[in-house]
């Protein structure tokens, strides 16, 4: 096992810990056993993302793995958010998140190592290469592609990777989330980029087209948040993708070839 970079463990018990986490944040607490882990997050009431995370169910309640920049605030929000409720929330800073052959698969992606809480002195050695394994497996992450408040779910693909229940009681930001679900055409969405010229914050365009932003990249894989009505057109059109006058490729798995599709067909209509 090999610690993560950048995390904070915030650890949650008590009789009200499922009961606080349904009614505020995106995922399910439903059958939710002891040793999983579940992907969510926090959203504003205009439904962006405060702060996503791995959430590991333990026999005492809940262990929360988020960015170590976003801890704190994702701690005073859910206390805040705890009114009356029996449920003690703490940052642990004796407690690290690892990731190795052990723990709970990484709700995000088959492809990403398994996940665990474990004391600090169990792991020495930080796990090297993270950021480019989780651009590999199409991932972002808070702090690297989007920090607090910049970003809706759809934008970063939680909706894809189990990340929101739409068919829960309620969390902060649903009526939101649930219209943008409801629109059924998303506009916007982070893929995989590959480029010999790529750099965090370069535009990726086609033709005269501005298609978006590249959010992170390693060793000439990235990502990055494009308008995907736009490069349905350029797809269309036969334009070749760009970044930095290189010209790069935009990787296309069945769920954003079905999105294209439907882009095209409305704009047909």
């Amino acid at each position: 096992m090999h610690r993560l970079p950048n995390r904070s463990i915030l650890v949650l018990s008590g009789p009200d810990t499922l009961a606080l986490l349904e009614r505020t944040v995106t995922h399910t607490v439903a059958d939710w056993a002891e040793g999983d882990a579940r992907y969510g997050a926090l959203l504003t009431p205009q439904g962006k993302v405060i702060a996503d995370y791995i959430a590991h169910r333990t026999a005492e309640g809940v262990q929360i793995d988020v960015h170590a920049d976003a801890a704190e605030d994702l701690l005073k929000r859910l206390k805040m958010f705890r009114l009356r409720s029996a449920v003690e929330i703490v940052r642990d800073e004796a407690l690290v998140s690892a990731a190795g052959a052990e723990g709970a698969p990484d709700p995000r992606g088959a492809s990403l190592p398994r996940r665990r809480v474990v004391a600090a002195g169990a792991v020495t050695e930080t796990l090297p290469g993270w950021d480019l394994l989780a651009m590999e497996a199409g991932v972002p992450e808070w702090g690297r592609d989007y920090r607090a408040a910049e970003v809706f779910p759809t934008d970063i693909n939680m909706d894809l990777m189990g990340g929101i229940d739409y068919k829960k009681g309620c969390f902060v930001g649903q009526e939101v989330a649930s219209r943008m679900k409801r629109k059924v055409l998303i506009r916007k969405r982070t893929v995989r980029v590959r480029g010999s010229d790529l750099a965090v914050g370069a535009d990726v365009r086609a033709g005269e087209s501005l298609l978006g932003t590249v959010t992170s990249a390693v060793d000439g894989e990235g990502l990055a948040l494009l308008r995907t009505d736009r490069y349905a057109k350029s797809v269309q059109a036969g334009e070749t993708v760009m970044v930095n006058a290189a010209p790069a490729e935009i990787d296309a798995p069945p769920w954003l070839m079905a999105e294209l599709q439907a882009l095209m067909e409305a704009a047909d209509e």
